[in-house]
């Protein structure tokens, strides 16, 4: 009676045991999140700027495709990217408030409009509103002569301040932002 017990005992254990852990992981997101900061560092306490946003790959297609002219953009995927400044900044020649901002592109043949929105938590552009603007500048497009697969975001040290670089295939654009 005692066997039958213990065993009866440890067959409802691994039941539910095997329930609670069967959890189903899906696998890498195909346009996965990441992060850039100024200065770099994850540990480092007195960033200027964090750029959150998840990083499209091209896979064949085209950047016009993606991210076609004239029309705004999320610039990354999933979730609209966002940017925060730790201090207030001046952002592409324009004074901008410390905190958190939703970041969008409008993409052309010579210049992109970079746009700050005080719109937090969109999926996409598709909730996209214009009124929620805090600031519109133009970076001018320029190419380098490598390919980026994935979108990317980096910062190159500029007088001042950082040059925010976006890059996918072998488009570039640069903001200025004087901290």
């Amino acid at each position: 009676m005692k066997n039958l017990l213990a065993l009866m005992t440890l067959i409802v254990a691994f039941v539910f045991t095997t329930d609670a852990t069967a959890q189903k992981f899906s696998g890498l997101d195909k346009s996965p999140a990441d992060i850039a900061s100024y200065p770099p560092g994850g540990n480092n306490p007195d960033k200027s700027v964090k750029i959150i946003y998840s990083r499209p790959q091209l896979k064949g297609r085209s950047l016009a495709e993606l991210a076609p002219a004239g029309k705004v953009w999320r610039t990354g995927a999933n979730e609209a990217t966002e940017i925060t400044f730790y201090k207030d900044v001046n952002f592409g020649g324009k004074d901008v408030a410390a905190g958190t901002y939703s970041l969008f592109t409008i993409p052309g043949e010579k210049e992109w409009t970079v746009v700050l929105n005080k719109n937090l938590n969109q999926w996409g552009a598709y909730s996209y509103d214009e009124s929620a603007d805090v600031v519109r500048v133009t970076a001018p497009k320029n190419s380098d002569g490598s390919s980026l697969e994935e979108f990317s975001i980096a910062y190159k040290e500029i007088d001042g301040g950082v040059d925010m670089v976006m890059g996918w295939g072998k488009t570039r654009v640069a903001v200025p932002i004087k901290i």
